[in-house]
């Protein structure tokens, strides 16, 4: 059986014996229509609020609140049909780094498309450790809510996001846009560091403390007139849905429609799972760790498993990096975060988590002393680890996420 497996923007082929492949699974594939269509048609028929003209009538200070260049968030089309109802340089636009850095040259591109040049004397970005924030109180799990002082003052805030499985979160989306997308970085650590809870899962909302937070920091602003447009992709990131209007009665139905694309049915768990981070959620080891959390709901205890990612930009955050490196053994690595919690070890913790119980390996551009001082086998393809996995057990069954960063496997 021949699979080719997306690295990067290319990709590389990798044979594997058909008696030993469980198969490729895939986000669902759906009926997509007319971008614009979809967006016109969400945002004349809004969830719970007036459509969008009507909702920016009379509107001085308008900020739009847009994901950065790491998420597959199709802005740019969402701006291309807004471009035809209202003047976009009557708004500010914040983008929502979180933690993350500014956006380079290609992803403002990415972000604003052919608005970019018109609109790039209107874009603000946030940064956690130095944008001025407003503290508005402290949530039911001690987070202090500190959000940009921008998106607080606004009298009018559009919310342009996209909604899929996230794996501490429950899903992105909505509330996510506010914590982190704009917050401070104090309040981004303390709702992270909740993370490293059990009930910080892809797909749970209730009882997800993180998400509970993101939640009060959005019931914090109560009474600001908020305007989302969220969308679901398909997996060829093409506008499979987009819900307008209230934040969260629009995510509430955006993720039942994210469940019918990316919660994937598989036939049993595998000896090996490959995971893959395809572009540009491959951007460095960081992000890309998305793929083998979601991996590792359809591995056998004691398998492998196996991230796909360029890591174009390296490892990301040095912080989890050194932490996951501070012991070969994935146990002591948990105990030591638990005793002093900085941010990026909640994904030092959910990888040492499934080394507890699993290999990791990892085909990527990285270093690969860099990698095995992390507890993670480094290949330079996916088919020599096939060859060496086969050479061991001629047995073993392997099964591929082929969009691994936002597929979450189900048995059934």
């Amino acid at each position: 059986m021949k699979i080719d497996v997306k690295y990067g923007k290319d990709s590389q082929s990798v044979e594997i014996p058909e008696r030993n492949f469980i198969g490729a699974f895939y986000p669902k594939d759906v009926k997509c229509s007319p971008p614009n269509d979809v967006i016109n048609a969400s945002i004349e028929n809004p969830m719970g609020s007036e459509n969008l003209q009507e909702f920016l009538k009379d509107g001085k200070d308008i900020v739009f609140i847009l994901n950065d260049g790491t998420r597959p968030t199709p802005t740019a089309k969402v701006l291309d049909a807004l471009s035809e109802k209202i003047n976009l340089r009557d708004a500010r636009y914040i983008i929502a780094t979180g933690n993350h850095r500014a956006p380079n040259e290609e992803e403002y591109d990415f972000i604003f498309g052919s608005h970019y040049d018109d609109l790039k004397d209107r874009i603000v970005i946030h940064n956690a450790k130095t944008s001025e924030c407003v503290n508005l109180g402290t949530s039911k799990n001690g987070t202090p809510m500190e959000i940009n002082k921008i998106a607080v003052d606004s009298d009018r805030l559009v919310i342009i996001t996209s909604v899929e499985p996230h794996y501490f979160a429950g899903y992105t989306g909505g509330r996510k846009s506010f914590l982190p997308g704009v917050a401070s970085f104090k309040t981004i650590e303390t709702n992270h560091k909740l993370a490293m809870n059990m009930e910080a899962q892809s797909l749970a909302l209730e009882g997800n403390p993180v998400h509970e937070d993101m939640m009060d920091a959005l019931n914090a602003v109560k009474g600001k007139k908020i305007f989302s447009i969220q969308m679901v992709l398909d997996r060829h990131q093409n506008i499979y849905k987009t819900v307008s209007g209230d934040l969260n009665k629009a995510f509430t139905k955006a993720v039942e429609y994210a469940n019918e694309v990316f919660s994937v049915a598989i036939p049993r768990k595998a000896d090996v799972v490959i995971s893959i981070a395809p572009y540009p959620m491959d951007v460095d080891l960081y992000q890309s760790q998305k793929a083998l959390d979601n991996g590792k709901w359809a591995l056998k205890e004691g398998g492998k498993i196996v991230m796909v990612s360029k890591c174009r930009e390296g490892t990301g955050s040095a912080t989890f990096l050194t932490q996951l490196s501070s012991s070969n053994d994935p146990n002591k690595v948990l105990e030591n975060i638990k005793k002093e919690y900085k941010l990026g070890y909640h994904k030092a913790a959910k990888m040492a988590e499934i080394m507890t119980w699993a290999d990791v390996c990892a085909v990527t551009d990285l270093d690969p002393e860099i990698l095995s001082k992390a507890n993670v086998k480094p290949f330079k393809t996916v088919q020599e680890v096939v060859d060496s996995v086969l050479s061991e057990n001629p047995d073993a069954e392997f099964l591929a996420l082929m969009e691994g960063s936002v597929t979450i496997p189900r048995v059934e």
